[in-house]
Order: structure tokens, then sequence, then C-alpha cells
């Protein structure tokens, strides 16, 4: 799953520097790409959000800030020569307590799929072991990319195994997320040292094919709001209505992560590459909501649609506007 970190203020008092640091280690603006998978996942199982939804949410934000503070913890040594600012390898956080952090979120994001039921349970432990292992092994290695697609795609599965207590069909919406979280880590790979572009370039066809791909399907309403969109009643709007809000939303996801694909592709130098990977996180929420539109669920897909700019302003207040991945 992907995050956002940046720079803070050295001059703030010790208290508020303390927050600063937890803030840019846990890099809280990113915050807002995770409950767009739940909910897309419930959409895609065609039932509406509720309570269960809700505590897949939670679960969900727990084990990917466990996952923030289980990276810094894991690449601190490398952190101490390319990212020395960063919270641990500065001294603003200690590296025993990223590490608590990691593992006590890991619990919580457990004991919370926990409540929202069995099904939701069997898709969290394995997104866990998929974040620990990815962090802990397989971060550096080809597996990598694969690895965080996948828990990407879990984490929308959660959201369909708490709310609808199946995974079956969202299967394709987790595959077209998980997609589009495999060609920006695969782009995030050469954050520091820059120097790629085939990644750049795989990156940008794919936001072509998967745009492609989420406008042109049929909408296909959920069961209860089907027989209301029935040839020759007034009800049949809403397949029209959700059909153009995904369009819309499709072109906003590729409008966001297409342009600094193709300039990272033209200039792979590090600054570019960095803010490939920044483009690429931000469209993940668009994605989200076409996702959820497209599941015939509109007025899910524009609160989705309504943490992009929440985003931006969060991490503007917070002085954090360096997205990354690693």
């Amino acid at each position: 799953m992907a995050g956002a970190s940046g720079a803070v203020s050295r001059t703030a008092p010790p208290r508020s520097g303390r927050a600063s640091a937890w803030a840019e280690l846990l890099r809280l603006p990113a915050l807002f790409t995770v409950p767009g998978d739940a909910l897309a996942g419930a959409a895609a199982a065609g039932v509406r959000p509720g309570p269960r939804t809700l505590l897949a949410i939670g679960s969900s934000l727990c084990l990917y800030e466990a996952g923030m503070a289980l990276n810094d913890w894991a690449d601190r040594a490398e952190d101490a020569v390319e990212r020395p600012h960063r919270p641990i390898p500065s001294g603003r956080v200690a590296p025993a307590a990223a590490l608590a952090a990691a593992g006590a979120l890991t619990g919580a994001g457990l004991v919370l799929a926990a409540r929202a039921g069995r099904p939701a349970l069997a898709v969290a432990a394995p997104l866990a072991a998929t974040v620990w292992s990815y962090d802990l092994a397989l971060k550096h290695t080809p597996a990598g990319p694969a690895a965080m697609a996948a828990a990407r795609g879990l984490d929308l599965l959660l959201g369909a195994a708490a709310t609808g207590g199946g995974t079956r069909a969202a299967l394709p919406s987790a595959a077209l997320l998980g997609s589009h979280t495999l060609a920006v880590t695969a782009v995030s790979r050469r954050e520091t040292t820059g120097g790629s572009v085939p990644a750049p370039l795989a990156a940008l066809a794919t936001t072509g094919v998967l745009a492609g791909l989420v406008t042109h399907r049929r909408i296909r309403l959920p069961a209860g709001r089907r027989a209301a969109a029935a040839p020759g009643l007034s009800g049949s709007s809403p397949a029209r209505a959700a059909g153009t809000l995904t369009t819309v939303l499709g072109a906003a996801y590729a409008a966001t992560a297409a342009r600094p694909y193709f300039h990272a592709a033209l200039n792979p130098s590090p600054p570019l590459t960095q803010r490939a990977v920044g483009g690429g996180i931000r469209a993940t929420i668009p994605l989200q909501a076409a996702l959820t539109a497209r599941s015939g669920s509109p007025v899910t897909s524009l609160l989705i649609a309504a943490l992009a700019p929440a985003g931006r302003a969060f991490a503007r207040r917070a002085a954090m506007r360096k997205v990354s991945i690693t």
C-alpha cells in the first residue's frame, strides 16, 4: 500500500517536533488513500456500507500505519545514508518505538477485523502478513511490487468481506487496483537514484489500460437497484448516471497519474521520478471512486473522490507535501 512523507520544521518546540516526527513517520496525509479500498470493496460486493465497513476501514488504517512504521524501522540503516532527514536516522523517533508501534497497530488492525466477522479476519490476516513480509524481506527483491499490489488488493477485499461476507464479486476491482499499485511501486524503486525510463513508461501504459477497463465496462447496479432500473421505468437513469460518473472519475484518474509518468519517462531524474510516484499515489483515490461508481454506488464514489482535496489540504497544513512509497 502507498504512503507519503515530507520535511518538518526543525525549529518547532520539542512537543510539537515530536508529534511532527511521528506524523512524518506514519505518512498521515497518505491515510486519505485508504478508506476508498474498503468502500470500493463493499460496492463491488453489491452491499451498502455499514458498521462492519467502518470496522474494515479502521482495520485498514491500522495495518497501513503499521506498514509505514515498520518500513522506516527496516530501512533505518539505508535511510541514514540516503534520507538522513527521516525521523529515525535524524534521532526524532527511536527505532524501538517505531517497531513497537508497528506491532501494536498490527494487533489493533486484526482485532478490528475480527470484530467485523470471520470473513474479514480471514482477509486481514494475510494482509498483515503481506505488509510485514514486504517491509522485512520482499521490498528490495523482484517480488516487492507484486507484494505491494497484493496488499492493496487484499485491502479492497477486506471491505467486501466485512460488509458482504464474500469476496468473489470484488476480485475484478481488486485486480485493477492492484495493477495500479504494481505500476506505482515499480516506479518508486528508483526514487532516490532516478535513471529508469521503462518503469514510468510501463506505468503510463498501465494507466491507459486501466482507465479504459474501468470506464468501458457496463455498469452493474446492485440487485436491489436493478429492478428499479428495468427497461421502460423511469428508474433507468441510475445506470446512465453511474456510467457518466465513472467516465468522469476514470478521466480524473488518468489525468492525475499520466502527466507525471510522462515527464519522468522523458527525464528520469530523482525529482521527477518522485513526482511521478506522488502522482500515482494521488491517483489511487479517483481510481477507487471510479471503481465504486462502476459498481453502481455513485454517492459512495463521490464521498471517496472528496478525500482527494481533503488529503491535499491536510498535507499543506502539516507541511508534508512530498509523497513516497518507500
